[in-house]
């Protein structure tokens, strides 16, 4: 039952999303605009996670994550179970 309400209503998801990227926007905004300050923008740290492999490779497979959830698990023209 909780399911299918959920279902009825995609609004919420796409308005927890558009938050989330808000977020990270006016994180970045805050720390180019405070240049001066010790505030890390959202570049600075993603350059500190790349400088070593492992870091790399684990924000490749973060990235493989995202997209596969966000794009690929729900989509099902592919992904047919032959119904």
């Amino acid at each position: 039952m909780w399911e299918v309400m959920v279902a009825e209503h995609p609004v919420i998801g796409y308005l927890v999303w558009a938050v989330l990227f808000g977020a990270l926007f006016a994180w970045e905004g805050v720390g180019l605009l405070r240049a001066d300050d010790a505030f890390p923008t959202l570049s600075d740290t993603l350059r500190a996670v790349m400088r070593h492999p492992v870091g790399r490779w684990a924000l490749f497979a973060l990235w493989l994550w995202f997209g596969w959830h966000a794009f690929v698990r729900g989509w099902h023209f592919l992904l047919r179970d032959g119904h």
